[in-house]
């Protein structure tokens, strides 16, 4: 199979708009739109893609084919399997858990990944927490392959996330993000300005990730904040109504593990007074709105209120 550079993820022709968060307080609050960047392969994920299906389509493999590795919601999976089908590349996710090899179906996650030509590889999470060692026989199997790491992060990954910065975000003095395996933050310390203070607010509870994150950018502009509000995936009520509340007033649908938790916390912390007066504060919105309806199918089992 012959690639060509019709086939290369492109740079948005528009600039991602920046929408202003109204608060009564002398702090100004804007999300940057990051999610409207592509209708299927969503927000930071387009970005942590980008360098690494260019760069491997650039070498024009015989043989092309794209592996990662995700959970049974990973906005991760959904983007590769979308940049697959839009590219006429195979893929295969590596799913973490053997018990959703026969429920597949009922899972909207897996199910767009099928229905976008991703082949699934279902594994205990014993043998999940040895990618490594999965990489590396997947890449004596598939020499010609692209693998790619769970959730994107490596340094390909950060140099793309370079993108969601330009002359628009230079003026802000914070910078928040959140945080599943880094490399979404590492990529906005790296290369944003040398005045500005960059917070990531965490979606799972994970002590290595500041060492990692350190390793991919080399600064120490950054500063980590807990908002797993439980644990990671974990949803209570306060969160659903925070996220249908935000999307009342200021129209911007969040989704309940990464970009909701971010923004609750966010406005706990103007609360507490945790920024100073004057500041302006830029929220980076990552996306991965498809796992809205993943999160709807858990709350109604439990009989509780919806994400709307």
């Amino acid at each position: 199979m012959s690639c060509t550079t019709e086939m290369l993820l492109k740079l948005p022709t528009e600039p991602v708009p920046i929408q202003e968060i109204p608060l009564e307080k002398n702090i100004k609050l804007f999300i940057k739109r990051e999610d409207q960047i592509h209708p299927l392969i969503s927000g930071n994920k387009y970005w942590k893609l980008f360098h690494n299906v260019n760069h491997y389509l650039e070498r024009n493999p015989d043989n092309p084919y794209i592996i990662t590795f995700g959970g049974a919601f990973s906005n991760h999976i959904a983007a590769v399997a979308a940049v697959g089908h839009m590219a006429g590349i195979p893929t295969l996710g590596i799913i973490r858990g053997e018990e959703l090899e026969h429920i597949w179906r009922d899972n909207p996650t897996l199910l767009f990944a099928k229905r976008n030509g991703m082949n699934l590889k279902f594994v205990t999470r014993e043998e999940y927490r040895h990618k490594e060692k999965l990489t590396e026989f997947l890449q004596q199997e598939f020499p010609e392959a692209l693998i790619v790491p769970e959730g994107g992060t490596n340094e390909e990954a950060v140099d793309g996330v370079k993108m969601m910065l330009n002359e628009q975000t230079k003026d802000f003095d914070y910078l928040c993000t959140a945080v599943g395996t880094g490399g979404t933050i590492a990529g906005i310390s790296k290369f944003c300005e040398e005045n500005q203070k960059v917070i990531g607010f965490k979606a799972v509870d994970d002590a290595s990730l500041e060492n990692k994150i350190f390793e991919l950018t080399l600064r120490q502009n950054f500063n980590l904040i807990d908002s797993c509000f439980g644990g990671y995936g974990k949803i209570n009520d306060k969160n659903v109504h925070f996220i249908n509340d935000f999307k009342e007033r200021y129209g911007i649908p969040l989704e309940p593990i990464y970009t909701g938790k971010m923004m609750e916390k966010v406005f706990e912390l103007i609360e507490e007074g945790y920024f100073p007066e004057n500041s302006k504060i830029l929220c980076f919105h990552t996306g991965g709105l498809q796992g809205i309806e993943g999160a709807n199918l858990l709350l109604e089992k439990q009989n509780r209120n919806l994400i709307i």
